[in-house]
């Protein structure tokens, strides 16, 4: 009888679980089914990055030209021009901010100097007053320092903690203060490439008086907005998303749009407007009020740090524009981004498409060898524009050649 009666539990435990996966291959409760197809179908492809071959230089358009303002880092990430002309670079593999300093003679940073260090994956640095605010992954602190030197005066002062690490590479955390700096906005990645969130600061940005006060969200379902900052001629903050996985090679878009207090730029539940993604339990109610970003940047390009161009030495049409590093896909056949595109601006607004501006780190797309992925961006105090790449870990130094 004993048997028997095992027998039956048995037999019903494993009817009852394949009645479930047959629901939800059925009828994708919670979206389930869609989630579980779309991991199966993955694509993977992921670069090499391989040493460039003698002399190698990134190609730049006629009237440019390509130097290496800087080498030695673990993984040059956030690029940060003082109030001086300093260079800062949050070096996060190594825990640290590094400033690099010119000394007078452009076109090299003939010094460098170790700001910080210690520091849990610090990536977004920002300015005011006598401070430098640094983001972790897991905090912002702010330091003490000369504005006219660069020097720091004291330890790390606590800000806001904030929720740690990631999906992928969502451990990054940006900064970046309003044109009268009376708010510092913080964007935080989700913590998966789909879901809901268990913390609403996720796949969101923040905004937070600069002691830390009166902390909240001011813009959600943004899945990862690495670059933020504000546009000096409109005063709109502006954000560069990194867009959901697994839907396919050219779906969705990555994108480049300003940011609105309050609104909702649909993850995880649609994508670039009212698109669904099925892989969520529906939220009809929030997919109604998604925001459409104001410019699309191809699928997988992963944007990660973008400046507004307000120096002179570029030609007049780069004046107003933003300059945005592309760090490249690894989950699409042919390889896009690995490169920073130009986007021109006009009254505040895009006013064309991105436009390649630096490229050549990948050779040919096809294949998994690159030279390099670009991350971030900073205009020096002389109009050059500088890049760090985080695969050849050094900084390149573009400059108009007339």
């Amino acid at each position: 009888m004993a048997n028997s009666s095992f027998g039956r539990l048995v037999l019903s435990v494993a009817a009852a679980g394949i009645a479930a996966l047959a629901a939800i291959s059925l009828f994708n409760v919670r979206g389930w089914r869609a989630l579980i197809l779309a991991r199966v179908l993955r694509v993977g492809n992921p670069p090499v990055v391989v040493e460039a071959p003698p002399g190698f230089l990134p190609r730049v358009p006629a009237g440019f030209k390509v130097s290496v303002f800087a080498r030695g880092f673990q993984m040059p990430r956030w690029l940060a021009t003082a109030p001086d002309g300093d260079i800062f670079v949050a070096d996060s593999a190594a825990g640290s901010v590094v400033v690099l300093r010119s000394a007078g003679a452009p076109g090299t940073a003939l010094s460098r100097e170790v700001f910080a260090d210690h520091l849990n994956l610090p990536f977004g640095i920002a300015f005011l007053e006598n401070f430098v605010y640094v983001a972790e992954t897991n905090q912002v602190v702010r330091f003490a320092f000369d504005p006219k030197t660069s020097k720091r005066l004291g330890d790390a002062q606590h800000i806001i903690d904030l929720p740690g690490l990631g999906y992928h590479q969502h451990w990054t955390r940006s900064l970046a203060f309003s044109g009268d700096g009376t708010k510092l906005y913080v964007s935080i990645g989700s913590e998966s490439n789909v879901g809901i969130e268990s913390d609403p600061r996720r796949a969101a940005i923040l905004v937070v008086d600069p002691d830390g006060k009166n902390q909240r969200i001011y813009a959600c379902g943004l899945r990862n907005a690495v670059g933020i900052s504000v546009n000096p001629q409109s005063g709109q903050l502006w954000a560069a998303v990194n867009e959901r996985d697994d839907i396919g090679d050219d779906v969705p878009a990555d994108y480049f749009t300003h940011v609105i207090d309050g609104d909702f730029y649909g993850w995880p539940y649609s994508y670039l407007g009212r698109h669904v993604d099925n892989r969520v339990a529906p939220r009809p109610d929030l997919v109604a009020k998604a925001i459409v970003p104001d410019l699309l940047l191809g699928a997988h390009v992963a944007p990660l740090q973008f400046v507004f161009y307000e120096a002179d030495p570029f030609p007049p049409q780069y004046r107003h524009g933003a300059f945005i590093a592309e760090h490249g896909s690894w989950n699409r056949r042919l390889r896009v981004g690995y490169q920073v595109v130009f986007v021109p601006f006009a009254n505040g607004v895009p006013s064309g498409e991105p436009v390649p501006f630096l490229t050549g780190f990948s050779p040919d797309p096809r294949e998994k060898e690159v030279y390099g992925r670009p991350v971030g961006v900073t205009v020096a105090s002389d109009g050059s524009l500088l890049v760090s790449d985080d695969g050849g870990n050094l900084i390149w130094r573009v400059t108009a050649s007339h």
